[in-house]
């Protein structure tokens, strides 16, 4: 089972994600990809942190994140990856461009239940960079190759999610 928690930045989708994986009833291993390069950064990482359940796992991997997923998964266990969006910046200033297709190619494979966040930043304005441009274009695409992977798919705005894709658990294999 993969499902997509998309939304905008504070919109609530990484605690719609939380709950989705503890309904699951499965362990629960939390994926972070988000990199603690200043105090701001590190502050959100810390509130992130402190809101897990202790009995959760947690992996800290900002760029190889389908061999951290292959690792992971197993039939018992519910993967939790917050977010694609820091992952992609990550992805595409180390030029590691190759990792999203692994991570597509994945994906489909892995055992269990798969839970993975991501930003709608395709709502906003026109970014004033070449690379903030490339990006939100990125992130379009991914998201897009991701919700077409997907049993389910959610978007959460002011806290509220939306099913924008739902598959029946029967026809989930």
């Amino acid at each position: 089972m993969i499902e997509l928690v998309i939304g905008g930045a504070r919109s609530g989708k990484s605690g719609y994600a939380e709950r989705q994986a503890l309904a699951t009833g499965l362990r629960v291993t939390y994926l972070a990809t988000a990199q603690a390069l200043d105090a701001e950064m590190a502050e959100r990482i810390a509130h992130h942190r402190a809101r897990r359940p202790t009995g959760w796992r947690s992996i800290e991997e900002p760029v190889a994140l389908a061999a951290a997923l292959a690792r992971a998964a197993a039939p018992d266990t519910c993967l939790l990856v917050d977010c694609l969006t820091l992952w992609l910046t990550n992805v595409l200033l180390a030029g590691r461009e190759a990792e999203i297709d692994g991570l597509l190619e994945a994906l489909p494979a892995l055992p269990g239940h798969v839970i993975l966040v991501s930003n709608e930043v395709g709502w906003c304005i026109v970014p004033s960079t070449a690379l903030a441009r490339r990006f939100r274009d990125e992130q379009g695409r991914l998201n897009q190759r991701i919700a077409a992977l997907a049993d389910n798919v959610t978007l959460v705005a002011a806290g509220l999610p939306l099913t924008l894709k739902h598959t029946p658990p029967s026809v989930v294999g």
